[in-house]
């Protein structure tokens, strides 16, 4: 009997791989064995990173946090504190939100918890 090789499903997953490599210089986006390294590095790289971004967006959210607290006479620290006290739950996401484009309702939430 014939060997079978299942020549459509390896050709196929190669094509996959070589699509994603696309674009990239020399060998990389043309030879198979190191346009497969290419893409696991670059995939790496992109699980990391949409980890990576989630904790920067929060870092971001909380500087701008800070700002208009400081603005309106009170530290990041003592604003959630307080907030957390009062059992207002607003996550920092939609306060930034309100600290950057909504700066009158911010300063109403820092009036409720002084």
């Amino acid at each position: 009997m014939p060997r079978s090789v299942n020549a459509v499903a390896s050709r196929a997953r190669r094509k996959k791989v070589l699509k994603l490599a696309k674009g990239n210089f020399g060998s990389r986006g043309n030879v198979w064995t190191v346009a497969k390294n290419t893409v696991e590095k670059g995939l790496t790289y992109a699980y990391v990173g949409r980890k990576d971004k989630k904790r920067k967006f929060r870092s971001l959210w909380i500087q701008r946090i800070n700002a208009a607290a400081r603005s309106n006479g009170m530290t990041y620290s003592e604003l959630m504190g307080k907030l957390k006290a009062k059992d207002i739950r607003l996550d920092r996401k939609v306060l930034a939100d309100l600290a950057m484009n909504h700066p009158k309702a911010f300063e109403q939430v820092v009036n409720t918890v002084k």
